[in-house]
Order: structure tokens, then C-alpha cells, then sequence
């Protein structure tokens, strides 16, 4: 997409709603939500993993209500969207905010293993002996060296 012109934003969840909440503090908040709204596509990671404050419930209906039927945004999480209702502080903006969303939304459910293990380390299989780590001599300082 970036190739083609198009603007894209990736930002976990809680780090987006952290950045809202600072952007309160330096006046800035309005800035902030221009920038996410008017981005072409706006992918926000692990969505709803904790409960939400009433100033981040507010947020997230307002980030859904101005991006719906506007521009591209791609959720992931853990959870099914009718278990994002109990993560909003507020359960009328959560049921505003979640349908809007979900009838404007295509579902993608993955479900399996974790791809996670796969990219675990493993030791070499020919040399099950954990290796030693190398031993280095202390440094010595310029006057103690022999010359």
C-alpha cells in the first residue's frame, strides 16, 4: 500500500490510548486524533486485551464513529467482539462503537496454535552440549602493560 501512495499507521491498542491520555495533558489530543482518522489505513494491534477508562472508551468511540465508512482500519485481538463490550467503561458508546464497527467490518477468525513456538530458539540438534561462553581476559590498564 505504501508503494501505491496510500498512508499507513501500525500502533498497539494500549499504546495508542496511552498516547490519547498524554495528549490530554499537552493540549494536543485533537492533533493526535486528526492524525489517526485521516490516516488511509490504520491497523491497531491487540485491541481490547484490558478494560478501558471512561476518557479511553470515549476515544475508541470517537476513533470507530469518524473512521467507519471513511477509511481502512484493521483490528486484531484476542478476544470476539461481543467480549469488547465489557472492556468499555461505558456500555452505551461500547454498543455504539462495536456495531458501527462490526457491520462495517469483514471477520478474519484464526484460530490454532500460536505461531509463536515456531519461532522459538532451539539448540543446535548435532551439539546437544549448552555452549560454554568464552572467557576474556580483564582489561588491563596502559601502565601495567609488559612491553
Amino acid at each position: 500500500m505504501l508503494r501505491h501512495g496510500y498512508s499507513v499507521r501500525f500502533l498497539r491498542a494500549d499504546a495508542m490510548l496511552r498516547r490519547l491520555r498524554q495528549s490530554r495533558l499537552d493540549n494536543s489530543r485533537d492533533a493526535e486524533m486528526v492524525a489517526l482518522t485521516t490516516v488511509d489505513l490504520l491497523i491497531l494491534d491487540d485491541f481490547a486485551l484490558e478494560v478501558m477508562s471512561k476518557e479511553e472508551s470515549r476515544d475508541v468511540y470517537q476513533l470507530f464513529l469518524e473512521r467507519t465508512g471513511h477509511a481502512s482500519m484493521i483490528v486484531t485481538s484476542n478476544r470476539d467482539t461481543a467480549e469488547w463490550l465489557a472492556m468499555f467503561d461505558d456500555v452505551l458508546l461500547a454498543q455504539s462503537a462495536v456495531d458501527r464497527f462490526k457491520n462495517a467490518a469483514f471477520d478474519f477468525i484464526i484460530e490454532g496454535e500460536s505461531y509463536r513456538p515456531r519461532l522459538k530458539p532451539k539448540l543446535d540438534e548435532s551439539n546437544t552440549a549448552a555452549p560454554v561462553p568464552a572467557r576474556s581476559k580483564p582489561p588491563t590498564h596502559p601502565r601495567n602493560k609488559r612491553r
